[in-house]
């Protein structure tokens, strides 16, 4: 087992994020199966619908890269859906919700990432606890129900097409762009690059450890702000529930793109194709009539080979 596993074709193989063979096998998958729905506009639709998932994981691998995680994503999206939607700002205009939107998502970055980079407390305790705390006072402001509509200018941009494209899918892939670019190109993207790769050899050689984990949460936080407004204006109403399963499934595609708790060769991209699986994916499930048990037993069998695959490549790399 040892020998095939270190067969040079084999680590060729493995070096490709699961992402790439999991979109490869659904997209034929699909055009054996339905080559109809190959279509640009009905896979605009599908796209479309994953583009708040997608402006998330950007988020997602950002704080994996520095060895952390950020759970409290769909409390951020909660929150705003439910300033946007309540009606306790009557008649305030799309910049103000932006702003707001903006400052509270960068307010709740900076407080995990200053419990996390600074107080040292789990990551993943700190996090969910924001979720919840957030979760239950935008249900105890609402008591329980759902706020009310979101303005129709929100939906209306969300729903503009430049030709085929849709507007949030290309808003998405821009935001990915700029993600990569700030990642290779920038002081901090070397920051957290050294701090993914070995925290204590990264703060012998004068790297700020503490800060990078900071401004990457706080980063976290404004992304994550960004996400839930692509996610009210798709919605187009206000809930009690929106957003809640998006950090997990937002966690599985950066895993599933290659990037694993300071193990970044997955870089931007393979995320960004690990969020177009799970697109593909709802595709052929929708396309085979599975419901939704069926699409989270899918979801799960797939991060469950992605957590293989990574201890099979572990095992090679020691």
């Amino acid at each position: 087992m040892s020998a095939i596993v270190k067969h040079p074709f084999l680590q060729r193989l493995l070096r490709v994020p699961p992402a790439y063979y999991v979109f490869a096998i659904l997209l034929i998958t699909l055009w054996i199966a339905r080559p109809h729905m190959l279509n640009a506009n009905i896979m605009g639709i599908f796209i479309r619908q994953v583009a708040p998932l997608g402006v998330l994981v950007l988020a997602q691998l950002l704080v994996m890269r520095v060895k952390s995680i950020d759970l409290s994503g769909g409390g951020i999206i909660l929150l705003v859906n439910y300033f946007i939607s309540s009606g306790i700002f009557p008649g305030a205009s799309m910049p103000f919700f932006i702003g707001l939107s903006l400052a509270t998502g960068t307010a709740i970055g900076l407080f995990n990432g200053w419990m996390i980079g600074k107080r040292r407390v789990s990551a993943v305790i700190v996090t969910l606890a924001v979720s919840i705390i957030l979760v239950g006072f935008v249900q105890y402001l609402s008591s329980g129900k759902p706020p009310g509509d979101v303005p129709s200018y929100l939906n209306d941009i969300y729903n503009i097409k430049w030709g085929p494209a849709p507007v949030p899918v290309l808003f998405w892939f821009a935001l990915t762009v700029v993600m990569a670019l700030f990642l290779s190109k920038t002081v901090f993207g070397r920051y957290v690059t050294s701090v993914g790769e070995n925290p204590e050899a990264a703060h012998f050689s004068g790297v700020p450890v503490e800060r990078t984990v900071i401004l990457a949460h706080t980063l976290a936080g404004f992304i994550a702000a960004v996400a839930a407004l692509v996610q009210t204006a798709s919605i187009a109403v206000g809930s009690v529930r929106v957003g809640l399963d998006l950090p997990i499934l937002a966690v599985a595609a950066t895993i599933l793109g290659g990037v694993v708790f300071g193990r970044g060769e997955g870089g931007v991209w393979g995320p960004f194709f690990g969020v177009l699986s799970f697109a593909l994916l709802f595709v052929v499930m929708t396309t085979f009539g599975i419901d939704d048990p069926g699409k989270l037993i899918a979801q799960g069998l797939i991060i469950l080979l992605a957590a293989i695959f990574y201890g099979i490549r572990t095992s090679r790399s020691n």
